[in-house]
């Protein structure tokens, strides 16, 4: 399971031109589920990425939390996280779940971003997305479940 994580003062998701996400400080997530995701990297990512200190303290010091700051998640999906690049010029995505387990457990991550006590926004799962930003830092940190850094 792949998360790109963005510090952001503000995020908004559009479909069809509409606003469906909208969040102040906080991180813009985008999320993709790989075939052989489960349910525990949901959770650990969630959890993860619920407790990431990286907005600064008085001292200006990455030391700070989502909840700290009283911050949201917009999150949204992006299957192409899953890139199969190295080999020619047209990627491939065979590594992304498919639709419906994908769908599941972006679902199920937003879930246990709630229950971690996070105000989450959403995308809509498979539809084309404008996605606005501004990234405050900036700060974009790259979280892989089977990555063992």
């Amino acid at each position: 399971m792949r998360a790109v994580v963005q510090r952001v003062s503000e995020a908004t998701v559009r479909v069809d031109g509409q606003v469906v996400g909208e969040i102040a400080t906080g991180f813009l997530v985008l999320f993709c589920a790989e075939t052989g995701d489960a349910d525990a990297d949901a959770a650990f990512l969630a959890r993860k990425i619920a407790a990431l200190r990286v907005f600064t303290d008085d001292a200006d010091k990455m030391n700070r939390s989502l909840k700290d700051v009283g911050g949201a998640v917009l999150a949204v999906s992006q299957f192409t996280l899953a890139a199969e690049w190295r080999n020619g010029n047209r990627p491939g995505f065979s590594r992304a779940a498919p639709p419906a387990e994908g769908d599941r457990l972006y679902r199920l991550f937003c879930d246990r971003l709630r229950a971690e006590g996070v105000a989450v926004e959403t995308g809509v799962f498979g539809a084309s997305m404008a996605v606005s930003l501004v990234n405050q830092g900036p700060v974009t940190i790259l979280m892989d479940t089977r990555d063992p850094r």
